[in-house]
Formats: C-alpha cells, structure tokens, sequence
C-alpha cells in the first residue's frame, strides 16, 4: 500500500508521456485517459497504470490531476465538458501544464473553486527530452499550501520548479518565456536567410555565434536543425507557437501594453501556418525564410 495521492494524467503526448513515466517510475498510483495514440496509453499500462476512458472517471480515481493539452479550448472541454473533470462532483487540485491563456485559467480557476475544484498553472518549459529524464521547468501559479502540497509530485519530471505568484502568473510567466524563445526562432531564421542571400553559408553564421556572447541552449536546439537536419532537435510545432503568440496579444491588449515585436513574431509564424507549414517543428522556420527570400 502507498500513501502518496491518486494521480490523474490526461494528454500524454509529446510531453505528457515523459512526464506520466516519471510519477509512475517514482511511486504515484497513476490513472490515464484513453487517446486516439494509443502506443504512450499502452506503454503506461503495461508499467502498472490504470486507464480509463473520460475526464470524469480520472477524476473519480483521482485525488490531483494533471492536465498537458494543448491550450484553453481543451482544458476548458476536460474540465467543464458533459463528461468532464468537474461532473464527476468531487474535490481535486488540477494541475494544468499547458500553455494558455491566463485571463481565462484565472476565470476558471474562479468558477470551479465553489465546486470543490483548485485549478492551478504549471507551464513548462524545454523539451520532451528533459521530460523524459525528469528535468523540467516549471512555472506554477497558485496558493503557497496547495503548490506545497503538489510539488512533490511535480519533482518527478521537473529539475526546476518556480512558484510565480497566484493562479494565471505561470500562464503569463510562460508566455513570456515563449515570446522570447519564439523570438530567437524568428531572429535566427530571417538572418539565415539574409546571410544565405548575401553568399553566407549556416556554416560561417554558427562559426562566429557559437561560444560568443549570443550562443544559447535555444540556438544550439535550433541549429542542431539547421546544420544536422535533426529534425527531433526541438519538437515544438509552429502551429503551438502562432497559438501562444496569440495568447500573448490578447495579454499585452488586455494589459494595455504595447508589444510590437510581439507582433513581428506572431506574424512570422502567421506566414509559417498560411504557406503550410504548421505541423513542422520550430527550427523548420529557417526553411520557411529561405523559402519566402527564394522569392524575394
């Protein structure tokens, strides 16, 4: 018998599969959902989780649940759909860790306390990699005692948790964090294909970044890309990027804050998804510019 709470995981994708084998590896009775993918399901059945087939049945073996989808439309559906978390009446904390929109985690974070429901946000941050090997970021907005009471749990897949504040801070803390990793993707692409024009191969351009002052994590990610062809170098897709950038906007509008290069990289993606290309991974951006400059 164990002691640790019933753990609930919905969204095992990309992320979620990397993140769920963690709690279970580390001991958490762990309850998934069934998906249309089914090899991360099967996996986790066969290494002693349960499965189930709705929101409201992880609630109702569950005493926290985790949420890694895609955005507010989703989380909005798992949590207050027919079938959802919130139907099945019961008290549980509900971790989300998507990237959404914090006006909207905060209203629902409203709207289900009275339900017995603590909606917390914990974005995340590097790659499925880091998943995988339980080295996350985490961002987690919510009261001090409740994060307290989940971070044992986030310590299974996170090598660093920071706590920003109340519910709707690790939504904003995390679309932050995007805008300037999108922002790098968006800068590294349009000069590639500004060097290549001018007779620069990728080649020179890293020899002169690489170990100097603008090197990063990010732009060795994105490289690994560019130089190697590694197309699993950063598995982010432009679509998710266009999707948080909009998330961005509607926060920089509702702040009243002026955020143009916000805008210049929303609109970089934009282009991106309108020639096709949503479903690509980040990197793939640098295609996308020399494609357009082809054209120029």
């Amino acid at each position: 018998m164990t002691d640790k709470e019933r753990i609930g995981f919905i969204g095992v994708g990309l992320m979620g599969q990397g993140m769920a084998a963690n709690i279970l590896a580390k001991g958490w009775p762990l309850t998934v959902m069934a998906h249309r993918n089914r090899a991360p399901v099967d996996d986790l059945v066969s290494h002693g989780a349960g499965e189930v087939a709705s929101p409201r049945e992880v609630a109702l073996a569950s005493d926290v649940v985790i949420l890694c989808v895609t955005g507010t439309p989703q989380v909005r559906e798992i949590l207050e759909g027919p079938e959802g978390l919130a139907s099945a009446g019961r008290a549980l904390v509900v971790v989300d860790c998507s990237t959404s929109d914090p006006a909207a985690t905060v209203a629902m974070a409203a709207g289900l306390a009275p339900r017995g429901i603590t909606l917390l946000d914990a974005p995340l941050g590097r790659t499925p990699a880091d998943a995988a090997q339980g080295t996350l970021d985490v961002m987690v907005g919510g009261e001090d005692a409740v994060v307290a009471r989940i971070r044992p749990v986030l310590e299974a897949f996170a090598g660093r948790i920071t706590h920003t504040g109340p519910t709707g801070t690790g939504h904003t803390m995390k679309l932050l964090n995007n805008f300037l990793s999108l922002g790098y993707a968006s800068l590294y692409a349009e000069a590639l294909a500004l060097g290549a024009k001018a007779g620069l191969s990728a080649e020179t351009f890293d020899a002169v970044i690489r170990g100097g002052r603008m090197d990063c994590g990010f732009y060795q990610t994105f490289f690994r890309y560019v130089l190697e062809r590694d197309e699993n170098a950063h598995r982010f897709t432009i679509r998710n990027g266009f999707k948080d950038m909009t998330y961005l906007s509607s926060l920089a509008n509702a702040a009243g804050v002026a955020n143009p290069l916000g805008a210049a990289v929303r609109n970089a993606l934009g282009l991106a998804v309108g020639l096709g290309h949503a479903d690509r991974y980040v990197p793939m951006l640098s295609d996308v510019a020399a494609q357009t400059t082809e054209h120029a």
